[in-house]
């Protein structure tokens, strides 16, 4: 068994600290089971870089602990280990998050469904994350009974379940979380910055030598980490979702932890990247994460039929690595 976790990273750290790197000042931590970064120019003189910290890590915290599947007493593990039919109270943000994933549900015909826990815990990928075995036939079949979004409804920040639903937010909560750091950041008043949660990132104004953020897209290589395409971004989220990041292999197959919420298997197409450019990084992380499930031609149709921003990186059958972008896509990256 091997796992593998890669995600996107700022373009200078991957090239290398230059001095337009060094003019910024930066907060760090971890965060979700993975860490946080953000940056900002230095003319930014009033801020207090510890108390900045203090409270974006109370943010953070209070997330987790509306949201986690590994925290037993966070909301979600309560509502989770309650037995249908039941309702539940939950937090604002807890609410928005639940609100975008029964949209996105809907729009994406079902590839994004936040209920699919019961299948990501039999493969192992769960929180107790102990993948030795795959799955039998019969325990697909009764997992897959017991998925489905339109089991749970919400209203005015009441949450229920018709029948006994488990819901896994971490295909869309670190996207969330990084557009809460962002509120904070545009409330005190830091007018250019880039935040990045577990690879998915959200970007303001521009560097102090009044250029834009520039992020390096990975390329999906299983064996070796080096940049596919740097792009620059201004007043956008960014998000990725790839086969290549977390998997586990057995007798010389290898399982993503990406799961079909149609087949309850891990994908085993031959899209393995998907980044989306949005406003709003919560929804950038959920369409990511959607479009690597549907596979490259549903991916594609969607994107146009929906205007998604995308870019889509796909193994040939030689094993190389061939680009899609979407329409609404073209002219982000530099010439």
């Amino acid at each position: 068994m091997k796992f593998l976790a890669l995600f996107f990273v700022l373009a200078f750290q991957l090239l290398g600290c230059t001095d337009q790197a060094i003019k910024v000042d930066a907060i760090k931590g971890r965060t979700m089971g993975t860490t946080y970064s953000i940056i900002w120019p230095k003319q930014v003189s009033d801020v207090s870089i510890t108390k900045l910290k203090t409270r974006i890590d109370a943010l953070l915290i209070a997330l987790n602990t509306e949201m986690s599947t590994y925290d037993k007493s966070s909301e979600l593990s309560r509502f989770n280990l309650s037995n249908a039919p039941a309702t539940q109270a939950i937090s604002k943000d807890f609410s928005e998050v639940m609100a975008l994933s029964k949209t996105l549900y809907k729009q994406t015909d079902g590839y994004f469904d936040v209920s699919i826990g019961p299948l990501v815990n039999l493969w192992g990928f769960g929180p107790d994350k102990s993948p030795n075995k795959t799955p039998l036939d019969t325990e697909i079949k009764n997992r897959l009974s017991k998925i489905g979004l339109n089991q749970v409804d919400l209203d005015q920040g009441i949450l229920s379940k018709s029948h006994d639903r488990y819901i896994d937010l971490s295909a869309v909560a670190k996207g969330y979380a990084v557009d809460k750091v962002a509120d904070v950041l545009d409330e005190i008043g830091i007018n250019a910055y880039l935040v990045e949660i577990g690879g998915e990132m959200r970007a303001k104004g521009q560097k102090a030598e009044g250029k834009p953020w520039r992020i390096a897209i990975e390329t999906p290589d299983l064996h070796q980490r080096k940049v596919q395409k740097i792009l620059p971004v201004s007043d956008v989220a960014i998000a990725t979702s790839g086969d290549y990041r977390n998997y586990f292999e057995l007798e010389g197959r290898r399982y993503s932890h990406t799961i079909d919420p149609k087949t309850g298997r891990p994908v085993e197409h031959d899209l393995a990247s998907v980044t989306v450019i949005d406003l709003e990084c919560a929804r950038a992380d959920a369409l990511a994460t959607a479009m690597l499930v549907m596979g490259k031609e549903k991916a594609k149709a969607f994107a146009i039929k929906n205007k998604v921003k995308a870019y889509l990186i796909v193994r040939n059958e030689q094993g190389e690595f061939e680009e899609y972008l979407t329409p609404a896509f073209s002219g982000w990256f530099n010439p």
